[in-house]
């Protein structure tokens, strides 16, 4: 046998292994971290200064069934990160299931936190959550729910470490006593839930728990590292199967299925793609990408009617965390992305001094727009 018929044999035989064997999918995640785009290059240069964690999900359909491929970039759930508003994704699905167990009450029931004047529902309180990440919207359905109460539903499900303490951005934030709601049963008869007493949090033990070299305390300079173990926790891989579960229920057992009405799951899915403008907010101020940091939080460009973003993203303490399901409803695109980073460069916290704007949102997009890019391709 000559030396160019070996040399074809060889060709033959692997393209033959390669058809037979089972299609692994490509690691886009790799792949977009490689990129030169100056928005990654910028952070993936000195990568060790953001405290980057990235989840990815690669999402395949084969007729009825579901294969999800995980992709992890220094995921770690004893590396600590402040969640911010990411956890208003939890008060939201808890608050939806709490209210199956009450009689004569439902999204659309009217309510009042005591001592507040504001009387509203549980449906626009959640849509404000997602439009505009809105602090006070969370606080009204914390009260409902509770420290224990949430951290109880979570331990019970199995989804993944966390633990959650506090209010957003309130005067009594860490609070164990909820204020009581007042329910209206109908026009002209109200309710009021008893209080409930939770139990104080206890300092978490985790690394990076204390971040930067100094901190403001209202006006005053503080020379030690800000210390966050009695602050929310909520790691990566937690965010991102509370997502997965919420997105597709059927792939999980009934059990480990959140208790919501159909109806419930579709107000919260369309809730979570809503636009600020939607609901009536100033686009000005409000653009389309203000809580949908992946692939439009460095512009003002309008997301096209083709594209929906099921997210909760947040921020503060110079961390931004995205956790998202995006859908190209018109390319068959699909995925599920959740990260978070540091942007603090001069170590001092509560000062507003972050790298927002030119670090952290640059990079955040761009990856969303790269993992898309590299999923359309794939989809041709």
């Amino acid at each position: 046998m000559n030396g160019k018929a070996i040399v074809f044999i060889s060709i033959l035989f692997t393209l033959l292994i390669a058809c037979s064997s089972p299609k692994v999918p490509q690691d886009f995640l790799t792949t977009a971290l490689s990129s030169q785009h100056p928005s990654i290059k910028k952070v993936m240069d000195s990568v060790g200064q953001y405290e980057l964690q990235i989840k990815y999900t690669h999402i395949s359909r084969d007729n009825d069934s579901l294969v999800f491929t995980d992709y992890n970039y220094q995921v770690n759930d004893s590396n600590y990160f402040y969640p911010a508003s990411t956890v208003k994704l939890l008060t939201a699905i808890l608050s939806l299931e709490k209210l199956n167990e009450l009689d004569s009450v439902d999204l659309y029931s009217r309510f009042y936190i005591e001592g507040d004047s504001l009387e509203t529902t549980f449906a626009h309180e959640i849509s404000k959550i997602f439009a505009v990440s809105d602090n006070e919207a969370n606080n009204r359905l914390f009260e409902f729910l509770g420290q224990d109460r949430i951290n109880k539903q979570l331990k019970s499900r199995d989804i993944g470490p966390a633990r959650i303490s506090h209010r957003l951005s309130a005067l009594n934030s860490d609070e164990v006593t909820t204020v009581p709601l007042v329910l209206y049963l109908n026009d002209s008869t109200v309710t009021p839930l008893k209080p409930s007493a939770n139990a104080l949090a206890k300092p978490l033990d985790l690394k990076k728990i204390k971040k930067g070299k100094a901190h403001f305390d209202d006006k005053e300079l503080i020379n030690e590292a800000f210390d966050f173990s009695l602050k929310n926790y909520y790691p990566i891989n937690t965010q991102h199967e509370v997502l997965k579960r919420l997105i597709f229920p059927e792939a999980y057992s009934k059990e480990k299925r959140f208790r919501l009405k159909k109806n419930q799951r579709q107000f919260l899915l369309n809730a979570m793609c809503t636009l600020p403008k939607d609901l009536g907010y100033d686009p000005v101020h409000y653009y389309d990408g203000y809580c949908k940091f992946f692939m439009y939080g460095d512009t003002k460009d309008t997301i096209p009617k083709k594209l929906k973003i099921y997210n909760k993203a947040g921020s503060a303490y110079g961390t931004l965390t995205d956790c998202a399901y995006i859908k190209d409803t018109e390319n068959k695109v699909e995925f599920l992305l959740t990260a978070t980073l540091l942007t603090n460069a001069n170590g001092i916290l509560n000062d507003n001094q972050y790298e927002y704007q030119d670090v952290g949102l640059p990079f955040l997009a761009q990856l969303g727009r790269e993992i898309y890019h590299l999923e359309r391709i794939k989809k041709r």
